[in-house]
């Protein structure tokens, strides 16, 4: 796996770790990074099917 390196506030960084509960910053850093990617797959999930079902009643004759 290819690793980056980037620089944060210590700051968000410290904040991130007492919200999470969590003691390493780069574990904290991964956890924030993992839940925002599951939150937009979740929201794709959600809008994706309301987006079908619109399209089915569009595609009904009137």
């Amino acid at each position: 796996m290819a690793r980056v390196n980037i620089s944060l506030d210590a700051e968000l960084v410290v904040e991130v770790m007492v919200l999470a509960g969590i003691g390493s910053p780069q574990d904290a850093v991964e956890a924030v990074v993992r839940d925002y990617i599951a939150r937009g797959h979740r929201t794709e999930t959600r809008t994706e099917l309301t987006d079908r079902d619109l399209r089915d009643i569009d595609a009904k004759p009137q």
